[in-house]
C-alpha cells in the first residue's frame, strides 16, 4: 500500500514492515510532519523495490524480523545497492540481527517502543543522510569478536578517543601537546587503518561509532523518560 503526500520538499520515506499495526503507527507518527512523507509501505524488500516510486526514496525504515524469512543483512544490502539508505525499526530483542544490519551499513537503529518524538527525530536524521547513534546500536556491536582489529598505536587511540568524544582537532592538539596538523595527520592515518580493515570511518560520527565498537569510548546510556 502507499500514501502520497503533497509536499514536494518533504523527504520521501519507505517502510518495510509486515505488521499492519506497526505500519499504521509509524504513519500516524509521521503524518503531522511536513518534511517527512511516508510514500510506500510493503511487507518485504522485493515488494517495496518493485513498487513505482521506490527509486525516489530518501530512506527506508526496515523491520528486522519479516515473515518471508529474509536476513537483515541481505535486505539492507539490497536497498543500499539501489542507493537507498536504511534505518532499522525494531523491538531490538535480538542483538545478532541488529549487529548484522549494522555491519551492512544502516544509518541507525531505533526501538519500536520509543516515544513518537524519538522515532520521528531518528527518521528525520536518517532521511537527511545522517547517522543515528543509539544505545541499541552500540550495545549490539559492543564487544563483537568478529570486528577486525585496526592496530591503533596508544597515541592514535588517545587522539581518536578525544576527537570522537566531541573535541575539535584544535582542542585535541592542546590536550595532547601535539600540533593541530599532527592531530589531523593522526586522524587521517586512523581513518585509513579503519578503511583497510573494512570498517570505513569517513565522518566524525563514523569515528565515534568505531571508538564505541572497539571499546575506546563507552556505550551511551539510555536516559530514562521523564
Amino acid at each position: 500500500m502507499s500514501a502520497e503526500g503533497g509536499d514536494v520538499a518533504a523527504r520521501r520515506i519507505g517502510l518495510v514492515e509486515d505488521h499492519e499495526s506497526v505500519a499504521i503507527g509509524l504513519a500516524a507518527m509521521l503524518a503531522p510532519e511536513p518534511d517527512l512523507n511516508l510514500v510506500l509501505t510493503a511487507g518485504t524488500v522485493p515488494e517495496l523495490l518493485g513498487s513505482a516510486g521506490a527509486a525516489d526514496l530518501d530512506l527506508v525504515v526496515l523491520d528486522l524480523r519479516l515473515a518471508d524469512g529474509s536476513s537483515p543483512e541481505d535486505n539492507v544490502r539490497a536497498l543500499r545497492d539501489r542507493g537507498i539508505e536504511v534505518l532499522v525499526f525494531t523491538g531490538a530483542d535480538n542483538a545478532f540481527l541488529v549487529r548484522a544490519a549494522a555491519k551492512a551499513g544502516v544509518l541507525g537503529v531505533v526501538r519500536k517502543s520509543e516515544d513518537a518524538s524519538t522515532v520521528v527525530a531518528a527518521v528525520r536524521q536518517a532521511a537527511s543522510g545522517n547517522q543515528v547513534v543509539t544505545t541499541d546500536w552500540a550495545a549490539a556491536i559492543d564487544g563483537d569478536p568478529q570486528l577486525s582489529d585496526v592496530g591503533l598505536s596508544p597515541r592514535q587511540e588517545e587522539v581518536l578517543t578525544l576527537y570522537a568524544s566531541g573535541e575539535k582537532a584544535s582542542r585535541v592538539a592542546r590536550l595532547t601537546g601535539l600540533s593541530e596538523q599532527t592531530v589531523n595527520d593522526y586522524l587521517g592515518r586512523i581513518r585509513q587503518k579503519y578503511a583497510d580493515a573494512g570498517r570505513p570511518a569517513p565522518t566524525k560520527t563514523d569515528l565515534y561509532k568505531r571508538a564505541v565498537e572497539d571499546g575506546w569510548l563507552p556505550v551511551p546510556e539510555r536516559h530514562p523518560r521523564a
